[in-house]
């Protein structure tokens, strides 16, 4: 007896279903059971297509998931995806019947914990600063009043109107806006080209050449905030030849582009304070400037005045001295007579008493030429002594006449002025005639200060130096 074969199971009663269709099956079924998912991975193989479309692989320890990001929501993510990087992306699941694989469409992307986005951040940090972009020395001086500012921030938020209000109630400046995205996919591009795109401005161009940058945003997160960390930006900030200020975030809000820029400030309010003066305490430092300067001057003026009014003083009357000398002149000249005619006296004297015990029989004859010869000069000595004084009276009232001619003070009464530079010592050529020389000009009544105008002269060409002549040293001089 033979056993029969086991009869065959119903499933064979089950329609047989083609590979699309369970293809088909399998997507309907995956894409309602996770239809909304958060997938916690690493960021691996990451690729940027040139559709526009994101293709990436999430995986762990032990597992490995296909993403995809489409064109249209790839702006929205909020972080520009990197591999390496741990994130939480929020999607759909869904199958590619093509290559009978399942994956993630993904909406939505945040890196996995605050965590994960610092030791990124310090990874980014450390590394930007060994390339020297964080370094002191590149830092500029902001211009004290810069007359073009230009602002890379949104157009719509209310950090361009609180920086366009601080700058009105300060000191109005002529503002170029950059409107750029702050968040988002896209962000960190626009904000880097605009940056470039204020240095790459012509000066005298169309557009005028801001003197100074501010790049700002309001506060947010760290996500919020990225767009600011990533190298584009700081880069952008770093090679930046205008000088530049960040004001990115609130007080407390740090990110790299702080670190590369010029100035960081605080909020944007801040920058605007930063960016210019207060007009109304401008103008009062610069009068007491004025006031101090002026008052500097005049005291050196009056400085000036009483020292050459002591000299002045010091000088002797040349009036009085002449008087003196006349008057000494007549004293000597009428005291000179009355003692030429005693010693003429005290002589004849002398000489009777000798002639006396002379026989006078030998001496009469020339005893009494001489004394005939005595008397002659004694009666034309009176008329020389005149004629000496008067000579000398003359050569006196010569020298005087000579004297007061060569006097500067005679000078100033035709009408001439005595021209004085700041240190008190003649000018006496054009060379010290500088333009913008301050100098005193003295008149027959007083002084006056002055300020040389015009242009400078052109240099006078050097004489040259005539050649000593060889001199015989046994030729004699007459000097």
């Amino acid at each position: 007896m033979t056993t029969a074969n086991p009869a065959p199971g119903l499933d064979h009663n089950r329609p047989a279903l083609s590979v699309s269709e369970l293809s088909q099956a399998l997507k309907r079924t995956v894409e309602t059971e996770f239809d909304h998912v958060r997938v916690r991975g690493e960021i691996s193989g990451f690729k940027r297509h040139t559709s526009g479309h994101l293709y990436f692989a999430l995986k762990d320890e032990s597992a490995v998931l296909d993403g995809v990001c489409w064109k249209q929501m790839a702006p929205r993510l909020g972080i520009k995806p990197e591999d390496g990087m741990e994130v939480i992306a929020t999607g759909r699941l869904t199958t590619y019947p093509g290559r009978s694989k399942y994956q993630i469409v993904v909406e939505r992307m945040e890196l996995a914990g605050a965590g994960a986005l610092l030791k990124l951040l310090e990874e980014r940090k450390a590394k930007l600063a060994a390339e020297g972009l964080f370094d002191l020395a590149r830092k500029r001086v902001l211009p004290f009043l810069p007359q073009v500012i230009g602002v890379v921030t949104s157009p719509t938020g209310a950090v361009i109107r609180d920086i366009l209000h601080r700058l009105a109630d300060r000191f109005p400046r002529h503002v170029l806006v950059w409107p750029v995205a702050v968040q988002g996919e896209g962000a960190a591009e626009q904000v880097a080209a605009a940056i470039e795109g204020f240095n790459a401005l012509k000066p005298g161009g169309a557009v005028p050449r801001p003197d100074l940058l501010i790049v700002a945003r309001g506060g947010g997160s760290l996500e919020d905030l990225w767009a600011f960390n990533e190298e584009v930006v700081v880069r952008a900030a770093a090679g930046s030849k205008i000088p530049l200020i960040s004001a990115v975030g609130h007080e407390t809000d740090t990110t790299l582009i702080d670190f590369a820029s010029d100035k960081r400030a605080p909020t944007p309010t801040a920058a605007a304070e930063m960016a210019v003066p207060v007009r109304t305490e401008l103008a009062a430092r610069l009068l007491d400037l004025g006031r101090r300067s002026t008052g500097g001057v005049q005291r050196t003026l009056d400085e000036r005045r009483a020292r050459v009014a002591a000299a002045a003083g010091g000088l002797p009357d040349l009036p009085m001295l002449l008087g003196h000398a006349t008057q000494r002149l007549d004293d000597w000249s009428g005291r000179l007579g009355a003692a030429l005619q005693g010693w003429v006296r005290v002589r004849e004297q002398h000489f009777h008493r000798a002639a006396a015990g002379l026989r006078r029989s030998a001496l009469d004859q020339p005893i009494a030429r001489g004394l005939e010869r005595m008397r002659e000069i004694a009666a034309r000595l009176p008329g020389l002594v005149e004629r000496l004084i008067g000579d000398a009276q003359r050569r006196l009232a010569s020298s005087a006449q000579l004297l007061e001619s060569l006097s500067y003070k005679s000078v100033l009464n035709r009408g001439f002025a005595l021209v004085r530079d700041a240190a008190g010592e003649p000018v006496t050529s054009v060379a010290q005639a500088m333009p913008g020389t301050d100098v005193t000009l003295r008149f027959r009544d007083g002084e006056a200060p002055a300020r040389i105008a015009g242009t400078a002269p052109p240099p006078t060409p050097p004489v040259p130096k005539r050649a000593k002549r060889g001199r015989d040293d046994d030729q004699g001089t007459l000097l």
